[in-house]
């Protein structure tokens, strides 16, 4: 569990939102801030280790970062953390224990 004192990045949170039409037939999927919109959390590098215990059990294709905030019930696989201008998109979520204490998300860096 992190502590406080780790949890000093300041991140926002969007998730996917309503498809909007395009206006040729199609649509065009729409981002969304979660509520609250941002908290402060821990940014890790994801480590072996640091996977191997996140995820036993779990087929996890890639991660690049390992995201640990106050428990939030709308962090999903389709949600962006933003830090800075990087963008994390998550592809795993793990609330330890079913407490509703914290959340861990396992992410990958989207570079565009």
């Amino acid at each position: 569990m992190a502590t406080r004192g780790q949890k000093r990045h300041l991140v926002s949170l969007y998730t996917l939102g309503p498809a909007v039409p395009d206006g040729d037939g199609g649509y065009t999927n729409t981002t969304v801030a979660l509520d609250p919109p941002t908290r402060y959390a821990e940014i890790k590098p994801a480590t072996a280790r640091e996977l191997e215990r996140l995820t036993a059990g779990t087929v996890l294709a890639t991660a690049s970062h390992v995201v640990t905030m106050d428990y939030h019930p709308g962090v999903n696989t389709q949600t962006k953390i933003v830090f800075r201008g990087r963008t994390l998109s998550v592809t795993g979520v793990s609330n330890p224990n079913e407490r509703n204490i914290e959340t861990i998300a396992i992410c990958v860096e989207v570079v565009t």
